[in-house]
C-alpha cells in the first residue's frame, strides 16, 4: 500500500490486465476475495478500507481493482461486460495462486460474484451477496444518477447522499476527496462507457437466469440495507427465495453502504457466517 495514496495496493498480471490489488492476512482459513461496486472513482480501498483490517485477522483477504476501475488498467477499445469481469475476476485468482475462495461481492460486485458462482462453481466456496443486483429489478433514480454522473462536487456530493442513510457520514470535505479520484486520467472517460443511457439495458445485463441461480448450492448469505435508494432491498428478497442454501439479514436504518454505514456488525456477521 502506497502511504501517499493508500488506494494503491500491489500489482499483479491478471490475464494480461495489469491488476491493483490489496492483500491482508493469512491463515489456513479459505482466502476471500472482496468484489467492488460501481460508483465513480471507486476503488477496492475506497469500497472495502472499514473492513479487510477486520476480515484479515483470520483468512487471507485479497481486493482487486476491476478491470476499468480504480488503479487497474483499463485497455483501449474493451467492451466492458459480465462475461469480461468475470474473466479478469478467475484470471485474478489464478495469478495469486488462489483454487477457491470465499466472495463477498458489493452491488456490480454482488452481480458479479453470483455469476462466478454458476459459471465456476469449484472456484467459489461460499458467497456473500451485499446490496446485490444480479436479478431482474427496475432501475432506481439513484442507480441512473449513479451511472450517469458528470464529474462535479455538487454531483458526487449528491451521489454519496443517496448511497448513505446516516448522513452525517458525509462531509464536503469527503465529497471532495471522492470527486477529485472521479477526474483521474482516463477515469471518467472508462466509466462512461460501462453504463450509457438508457441505462436499464445494464441492469439486465448484470443478471443471471433464474434457473441457473436456483441451481446453485453454495451457502449463500444475503445482505441488504432497508433504506438502499441505489439496487431496492426487493432484489435481496428475491435471491433469498432462489437460492436454497441462503440466509437473508436486513439492516434497518442503513442505506446502500452497508459495509461502512454498518462495518462492526458487517465485520462480525460475514466473520461468523464464513467460520461456520
Amino acid at each position: 500500500m502506497s502511504v501517499e495514496n493508500p488506494e494503491i495496493g500491489l500489482r499483479i498480471n491478471a490475464g494480461g490486465i495489469d491488476t491493483n490489488y490489496h492483500d491482508a492476512g493469512q491463515g489456513k482459513a479459505t482466502p476471500l476475495l472482496l468484489l467492488h461496486g460501481s460508483g465513480p472513482g471507486v476503488t477496492a480501498w475506497a469500497n472495502w478500507r472499514l473492513n479487510i483490517p477486520l476480515l484479515a485477522e483470520s483468512r487471507r483477504v485479497v481486493a482487486p481493482d476491476m478491470l476499468g476501475f480504480g488503479y487497474t488498467e483499463r485497455p483501449d477499445g474493451i467492451q466492458y461486460n459480465l462475461e469480461i469481469w468475470v474473466k479478469h475476476a478467475i484470471d485474478f485468482l489464478d495469478a495469486l495462486g488462489i483454487e477457491q475462495a470465499d466472495v463477498v461481492g458489493n452491488s456490480y460486485g454482488g452481480a458479479l460474484a453470483l455469476a462466478m458462482a454458476i459459471r465456476h462453481p469449484q472456484r467459489v466456496r461460499r458467497l456473500v451477496l451485499m446490496g446485490a443486483a444480479g436479478v431482474d429489478f427496475e432501475l432506481t433514480q439513484g442507480l441512473d444518477d449513479v451511472w450517469g454522473y458528470t464529474p462535479s462536487v455538487e454531483g458526487m456530493r449528491h451521489l454519496m447522499d443517496s448511497f448513505a442513510y446516516d448522513k452525517t457520514l458525509i462531509s464536503d470535505e469527503l465529497a471532495e476527496l471522492r470527486y477529485r479520484a472521479s477526474i483521474r486520467p482516463g477515469y471518467q472517460e472508462a466509466f462512461a462507457q460501462m453504463f450509457p443511457a438508457p441505462r436499464q439495458r445494464w441492469v439486465d445485463a448484470l443478471t443471471s437466469a433464474e434457473a441457473d441461480i436456483r441451481a446453485l448450492d453454495k451457502e449463500t448469505l444475503i445482505i441488504h440495507g432497508r433504506e438502499d435508494r441505489i439496487v431496492p432491498p426487493v432484489t435481496s428478497k428475491t435471491l433469498f427465495d432462489l437460492i436454497d442454501r441462503a440466509q437473508l439479514h436486513m439492516f434497518g436504518r442503513c442505506g446502500h453502504w452497508t459495509q461502512i454505514e454498518q462495518a462492526a456488525r458487517f465485520n462480525r456477521l460475514v466473520t461468523d457466517f464464513l467460520n461456520e
